[in-house]
């Protein structure tokens, strides 16, 4: 991992340095240092930040029929699943007293794309956000290399109803979802899992 970090940035960090270093700079700089990071820990920048949805809904559809199948069937049982438990307001005036529950109004939802693929991620996290009346849900998942996001995650980010997807990973991700950026929106809450620097930028 040190020697990683050695090579990449060229002086002796820490996690935590790093991490810290990608946050100022993305809060401060924005897309140019989100295109910074995305060419040296991913290896390219692509010409926009936001993947076309387009890209995704062609995904879904070029699935092999069982996979799509069974992405449509997961969905399907997730949202059945969450819409049956969805926590209710109630309030008795009487008395003074309930419970009033609020969706956010925007939510990012990182997927990691490094050696595995996480399309049930994507539904178990986007499903519960729509669900519960998020009006915007965001995405972010790095590219590989030039090819872009694996196309499963684009696919399944199709069938959960996400509205954007961004290709960019790691902390560089969580700090352009916390802090808005001149492509990124700013959003409420983020979610979804990681490496430990995205755990340490969701810190």
């Amino acid at each position: 991992l040190l020697k990683g970090i050695l090579q990449v940035f060229g002086e002796r960090l820490t996690p935590d340095e790093v991490v810290s270093r990608i946050l100022i700079k993305v809060r401060t700089q924005g897309d140019e240092a989100l295109k910074e990071y995305t060419r040296l820990l991913d290896g390219a920048v692509p010409t926009s930040l936001e993947v076309p949805n387009t890209l995704w809904n062609r995904a879904y559809h070029d699935l092999p029929k069982g996979l799509r199948r069974a992405l449509t069937t997961l969905t399907k049982r997730a949202q059945a699943f969450h819409q049956a438990s969805l926590p209710r307001s109630w309030m008795d005036y009487a008395s003074g007293f309930g419970e009033q529950y609020t969706p956010l109004n925007r939510v990012g939802i990182y997927i990691p794309g490094g050696t595995a693929v996480y399309p049930s991620t994507v539904l178990m996290t986007a499903i519960p956000a729509r669900i519960a009346g998020v009006k915007e849900i965001v995405l972010a998942t790095p590219s590989k290399g030039e090819n872009g996001p694996n196309p499963i995650v684009l696919a399944a980010a199709h069938a959960a109803g996400v509205d954007r997807v961004y290709q960019i990973g790691g902390a560089q991700a969580i700090a352009a979802m916390a802090y808005g950026t001149e492509s990124v929106p700013k959003v409420d809450m983020v979610c979804g899992p990681g490496n430990a620097f995205v755990t340490l930028a969701k810190r």
